[in-house]
């Protein structure tokens, strides 16, 4: 079992690239980034499911260093976008891995799935869906969803409907999806994969700076998520290193309204 690294009301599991590839095959992983450790600050619902988690991983290489600043360093980041290359390219020759790509705009998921088919020489990636982006309020598309995820066979699935959403789906609907065994909800990597969003040079994705090329790069979409929701990220990180952060949700009830 992986040594376990407190980043303020969250916990990250210590693991390598090479063990989550080789060794998880079955559950579902979350990949916590700085934007997502800020939503948990605030979505009580998405809190409460940490426990369910299978795995953990470090997606950001702030956290990374926020870890060696707390003394608790981390073997190394991992993020989703590096790890799912990893893991198609893995499995390619293995016909019980099958993929269902759920999320990303119109017509976003159908060509990553053309990508990664033609990088492993068969049909992996085995179907796709495109949900609008006001779904979960649509019970019709809900069932659709689901109904093609179940005819398509696949024994994983790959769900990118925004940080937060996309894992309340997972665990609200894994139920009704008998056939997979791994879950990931890896929201961008979608785009990565169709190549309608270019990965950052190495360089900047190591200082740290991916943020700051996601914002250059597509700036009306992301400028609120990096210049206005993460920033508080440093002020709640600065009281865990004095030992004063409290989690919002700690011996707190939740309301009854």
């Amino acid at each position: 079992m992986a040594r376990k690294v407190r980043l303020l009301n969250a916990e990250v599991d210590d693991i390598t690239m090479d063990d989550l590839v080789e060794n998880f095959r079955q559950g579902v992983m979350l990949t916590l980034h700085v934007d997502s450790i800020m939503k948990l600050q605030k979505d009580r619902d998405f809190y409460e499911l940490l426990p369910q988690f299978d795995v953990i991983t470090c997606d950001s290489q702030i956290l990374v260093v926020a870890a060696r600043l707390l003394g608790t360093p981390l073997k190394e980041r991992v993020s989703g976008s590096d790890y799912f290359p990893r893991f198609y390219t893995r499995y390619k020759d293995d016909p019980s891995v099958t993929v269902f790509i759920c999320g990303g705009g119109a017509g976003i998921p159908e060509i990553a799935r053309q990508k990664v088919n033609a990088k492993v020489g068969r049909e992996m990636v085995v179907g796709t869906i495109a949900p609008s982006r006001d779904y979960d309020r649509d019970p019709e598309e809900i069932e659709q969803i689901i109904a093609e995820i179940n005819r398509s066979g696949a024994t994983v699935l790959v769900v990118g409907l925004g940080g937060g959403r996309q894992e309340k789906f997972i665990f609200k609907y894994r139920s009704r999806l008998p056939g997979i065994r791994l879950f990931l909800p890896l929201g961008g990597t979608i785009d990565y994969e169709a190549e309608s969003l270019k990965r950052p040079p190495a360089w900047v994705t190591n200082a740290g700076l991916e943020w700051l090329y996601r914002v250059v790069r597509e700036p009306r979409q992301r400028w609120r998520r990096y210049v206005v929701h993460q920033p508080p990220f440093l002020y709640l990180f600065a009281r865990q290193l004095l030992g004063m952060y409290k989690n919002p949700f700690a011996d707190v009830p939740r309301s009854k309204a």
